[in-house]
């Protein structure tokens, strides 16, 4: 027996463009966490999240190897992060349709069908179901058709990445306070000023950066401490 309604398979075939053979894992893949809470039968969709998140970064971490065999791993690092991040994710499931076609609970349905967290998490819900459901094949053409175009855009510097607004989200959603931004060092002349800013938690020194600006420079931090490109000495 179907567990889908024939909107929602609609939707998929056409803008997913697949056809589940196990149609439960996208019903889960759609259905938020306030919508489990209210109906206990529901499985909310943060286990297969959790799955997406890993297969997204690891088909476009390929993709970019395969692209790109000239660039160093910090300019793949770069466009990894500009591509693979919450907007970008969001943007993707707004233009899909997915936020309408989730299961959210009362309160939830009027606020978050839109809210770009509850987007992001639910694309990579939908990624995980997609892979469990038709391999990693399935999973990485419906990836690379959704988030390919983005790449040369973020090659080129044309997608910003706010490193600071990942690194609270990340830190946060571990159920972390926020981080604390210092300045270290500042050198040159007026005109030519430069800042070393570091990015603490909890005492501990996550990433550091050099700016032309005390704002670049905690971009630079936060960017570090998202990649672990900081080593401590």
């Amino acid at each position: 027996m179907s567990v889908l309604d024939p909107e929602r398979r609609a939707w998929c075939a056409q803008a997913v463009g697949h056809e589940f053979k196990d149609e439960s894992l996208l019903l889960e893949a759609l259905t938020h966490t306030t919508y489990a809470n209210e109906h206990p039968k529901a499985r909310a969709n943060e286990r297969l999240e959790f799955l997406g998140d890993s297969v997204v970064g690891m088909v476009i971490a390929a993709h970019l190897y395969a692209q790109f065999p000239d660039l160093p791993e910090g300019e793949l690092t770069r466009i990894r992060a500009a591509v693979v991040c919450e907007p970008s994710l969001a943007s993707r499931a707004r233009a899909l349709g997915l936020g309408q076609r989730m299961r959210f609970g009362r309160g939830e349905a009027v606020t978050g069908r839109d809210r770009d967290s509850t987007l992001s998490d639910g694309f990579e819900a939908l990624v995980g179901a997609l892979y469990l459901d038709g391999g990693l094949e399935a999973a990485q053409r419906f990836v690379l058709r959704e988030l390919g175009p983005l790449v040369e855009a973020a090659r080129q510097g044309q997608v910003r990445v706010d490193y600071k607004t990942q690194l609270q989200e990340r830190l946060q959603r571990e159920g972390a306070m926020a981080p604390e931004y210092r300045l270290l060092l500042e050198e040159g002349p007026a005109h030519l000023k430069r800042f070393q800013v570091g990015v603490y938690y909890q005492g501990t020194l996550l990433g550091t950066g050099w700016g032309r600006n005390k704002k670049e420079a905690e971009q630079e931090a936060a960017r570090q401490a998202l990649t672990g490109e900081h080593r401590p000495g």
